[in-house]
């Protein structure tokens, strides 16, 4: 009988779980504890669909920074999530980190899961590892396999935003590059604009961000959309409304075109800031923040590679995490690479169509089509933890 295998795409924000099989999707769960200001009561992780109110919800999360820091947190989350739908001491767990985990946090991770939930074996490895079992040449409309010798995954998500260059499916260290840009950054900035210019928004980091996926777009030439923004009436073709729930009547705010009829609503205007919040993606010093751009730490992950490569690493862009939902995004990307780039290399640019779950879905093939002897060279059997401790992981998974 063979054992069944846990997928965890541990995010900051979001986890990604569900048992490997060969038709499957994860379900995606909150990973944060969050408090009701009205109520006082705690929803751990999946509760939260059991909310009516998301007026000024407390969130406690475990990441800071994008490192596991908060485990009595993180433990309250698994705990709910291992105990009520799966059995960790008969599977074994596929699992995420971030680039260049601390190994003291590494450390931490293994305890838990082994000591603590007592899987059979574990691998540990990072997200963009895990998107290139997928059948990448689908996405690039081409005859490569399904692993092409040179590909370059840009993960930007909650807490950053990481350019990972592969080479024959190994990660090219030197070429990792990370900034400290993500949704939550783009969240709270959101969060302090409205707050200047409409309403006191301090404490709705849920609505905030449910603003930021429905209004928000990535602009192709930011200046000709500012002058917009500062026309009147119809002229202005970007300005929108957002109807704020009222937790009576309605408990999800939407969309409305500038200038509806209805005043019985309240609402929220959304002009520049539906593309200049998103803007700090490409430009980050625009908020005084001393680290490139997206498009820019591209090239400087290209260019710290082999010169041989960096053709292939440029015809071969995967955009996966949250923000690559952006509309815009991709585009956005590929037209300032273009400025960047040598003429002589061709850019080709791809997004996955859900690239929140590609990472899983990656793991879900490496472990649904893999034989019973690869699974047992990759991953870390618990008799294996229980003899050698930790350094057997550090052994097996490397050091990312």
């Amino acid at each position: 009988m063979s054992i069944p295998t846990i997928i965890l795409d541990n995010g900051a924000h979001t986890m990604k779980v569900g048992l490997s099989s060969t038709h499957k999707s994860p379900r995606l769960i909150p990973n944060a504890i969050i408090r009701d200001k009205k109520d006082k009561r705690q929803y751990i992780g999946d509760e939260l669909d059991e909310c009516t109110d998301f007026s000024s919800l407390y969130y406690r999360i475990p990441f800071e920074k994008g490192l596991l820091v908060n485990w009595t947190i993180e433990r309250s989350i698994w705990d709910r999530l291992f105990k009520s739908h799966f059995d960790p001491k008969s599977s074994r767990l596929l699992i995420t980190e971030p680039c260049f985990n601390l190994p003291i946090i590494q450390d931490s991770y293994d305890q838990v899961i082994f000591e603590e939930y007592e899987f059979k074996a574990c691998y540990r490895t990072m997200a963009p590892q895990l998107c290139l079992y997928n059948e990448l040449s689908g996405l690039f409309k081409d005859k490569l396999g399904s692993i092409p010798d040179c590909v370059l995954v840009v993960d930007s998500g909650y807490s950053f935003t990481h350019t990972v260059p592969f080479l024959m499916g190994k990660p090219v260290l030197k070429g990792i590059r990370r900034l400290n840009v993500g949704g939550k950054l783009l969240t709270n900035h959101l969060k302090e604009v409205v707050s200047f210019r409409s309403y006191d928004m301090m404490e709705e980091t849920y609505i905030i961000n449910d603003v930021k996926e429905k209004s928000c777009f990535i602009s192709k030439d930011v200046y000709k959309d500012l002058d917009i923004c500062r026309k009147q009436g119809i002229k202005n073709s970007i300005i929108q409304e957002y109807v704020l729930p009222d937790f009576v009547n309605t408990t999800e705010g939407h969309i409305r075109p500038y200038g509806s009829t209805s005043s019985d609503q309240q609402v929220l205007l959304m002009n520049n800031e539906r593309f200049m919040i998103p803007e700090i993606l490409m430009h980050p010093s625009d908020i005084g923040i001393d680290q490139a751009g997206i498009p820019e730490a591209i090239t400087q992950s290209v260019l710290a590679c082999d010169s041989s490569i960096h053709g292939l690493l440029y015809a071969n862009i995967v955009l996966v995490g949250g923000n690559a939902n952006i509309p815009g995004y991709m585009e956005r990307i590929e037209q300032d690479l273009r400025l960047l780039v040598p003429t002589e290399f061709d850019i080709r640019i791809v997004t996955p169509p859900n690239p929140v779950t590609f990472a899983w879905e990656g793991g879900n093939r490496f472990t649904s089509l893999s034989s019973k002897s690869e699974l047992q060279k990759t991953f870390v059997q618990r008799k294996e933890y229980l003899e050698y401790g930790s350094e057997i992981c550090r052994r097996k998974f490397g050091a990312i």
